[in-house]
């Protein structure tokens, strides 16, 4: 399965992304905000300071007299340390200040105060023009007072203002970074526990989810439900149609088999006799293959979902070889138990079905008026049950090839066998977590297969 990435860090990514974005609006915003602030209080304390020195002016002996108040620079000076200039002009006469500072070229009307930037000296000034008539001698004259100042304290004030927005909004981001991950864990904390709640569950447990879950999951629940409904009905006619089938193709070829035998007893010639006993041969082969089938699909289906119980190695090995006892009588073949007590965990039905396939072929492979010896023992926390027959061994190829399904080995010509036994054996005993292991029988002459097996 190909991934395309993690959901969770997609949606960490985004909300951080829109977290940036907002860190980098409200930065903006502020510093513009602060700005227009520090602006309109450099405007405000211009406008107060010329206000101030036009209310000053008055006519004596027909002439304009000016008194410059303290207070109208001592305000300047309380915002910043900007340098101050001013220019006060009775009509085109100047009366004091700075002949060469900008002044606007409409003269405001009386009581409104104007607002301009220019440049004065080589910096940048904020200036505020106010005017008033004052009446000296018989026509009032119109004054003009202008006060400008330098706008280094109000790019000092932004400045500030914005890096303290900036550090805000870093720390803003931060936060939201960390709020972000944290959000999307918790919303998909939902579809983890669904996913949990599934890998909890055995191979065969397939009941529908039975469990709370946010509006958006809903169809992927039902969906989920629908599918293991159709699993188990899928599962559910597989079994039904494996034991049928086994059903269906052992009862005719029993019946093949007993007519062919009695065919056999009834006629003379060898070459019908012949035929026959290959028919048999053949109908043996079929119905064993038949029976594995149906075993092995049985073990592939216990082992997805193994129940384990304490069982007793020596007791399992007693039974399978009573079992199997009928079958080794019709070759003379005599069975010997050498068992102590090992218990394992496991599924007992899978073990016995594990080991009757191992002593099967043992009995199989043997010549007829030989032995075949179980032994039960337990060493290094580890079970183990060794079965040593007196046959041809297992071939020239090697003996791990064997456990594949449908693999004899090359010395089996003429032994009804479907190849499947050690499948069996070895599936079996992985599920349980143990192994099957190979060796010359301890005499030199045939072969041991040993079921090995963890301990309790």
């Amino acid at each position: 399965m190909k991934t395309t990435g993690s959901i969770g860090r997609r949606l960490t990514l985004l909300l951080a992304g829109v977290a940036a974005l907002l860190s980098l609006l409200s930065w903006g915003m502020v510093t513009t905000l602060a700005r227009q602030a520090a602006e309109r209080t450099q405007d405000n304390v211009l406008a107060a300071s010329a206000t101030t020195i036009a209310e000053t002016l008055r006519s004596e002996q027909g002439e304009v007299r000016l008194e410059l108040p303290y207070s109208a620079f001592a305000m300047l000076d309380a915002i910043s340390q900007d340098r101050v200039f001013y220019r006060i002009a009775a009509g085109d006469a100047l009366l004091t200040g700075y002949d060469d500072l900008p002044v606007p070229t409409a003269v405001p009307a009386p009581g409104q105060v104007v607002f301009d930037t220019g440049v004065y000296s080589g910096e940048a000034v904020r200036m505020a023009t106010v005017s008033r008539p004052v009446v000296a001698g018989s026509q009032p004259v119109q004054v003009t007072v202008t006060v400008a100042q330098t706008r280094h304290g109000v790019g000092t004030i932004s400045a500030e203002l914005s890096r303290v927005a900036a550090i805000l909004s870093v720390a803003f981001f931060a936060v939201a970074v960390g709020l972000s991950a944290v959000a999307a864990r918790t919303s998909l904390r939902p579809l983890n526990e669904i996913a949990a709640a599934v890998s909890r569950r055995g191979p065969s447990d397939l009941r529908p989810l039975r469990r709370d879950a946010p509006e958006e999951l809903a169809p992927l629940m039902t969906s989920l439900n629908r599918l293991m409904e159709r699993l188990g009905q899928s599962i559910r006619r597989s079994e039904d149609f494996i034991a049928e089938a086994a059903h269906r193709v052992r009862t005719p070829l029993a019946v093949v088999r007993t007519q062919a035998e009695i065919a056999l007893r009834s006629v003379g010639d060898e070459a019908e006799k012949t035929r026959l006993r290959r028919i048999i041969r053949a109908v043996d082969e079929s119905s064993r293959s038949a029976g594995q089938l149906l075993d092995h699909a049985t073990v592939a289906w216990r082992a997805d979902d193994l129940a384990r119980a304490p069982v007793d190695l020596a007791e399992l090995a007693a039974q399978t070889a009573g079992a199997l006892e009928a079958t080794a009588a019709m070759k003379d073949i005599r069975l010997h138990l050498d068992t102590a007590p090992a218990r394992v965990a496991g599924d007992a039905v899978l073990l016995e079905n594990a080991l009757r396939n191992v002593l099967d072929n043992a009995i199989k492979y043997s010549p007829e008026d030989t032995a075949v010896r179980l032994s039960v023992r337990t060493a290094d926390g580890e079970a183990r049950i060794a079965v040593s027959d007196e046959g041809p061994g297992l071939g020239t190829g090697p003996a791990e090839a064997l456990t594949e399904r449908f693999r004899r080995g090359d010395n089996t010509e003429g032994i009804v066998g479907s190849g499947l036994g050690l499948t069996i054996a070895r599936d079996v005993l992985t599920a349980h977590g143990g192994r099957l292991e190979f060796a010359p029988a301890p005499k030199g002459r045939g072969t041991c297969v040993s079921l090995v097996l963890p301990s309790l």
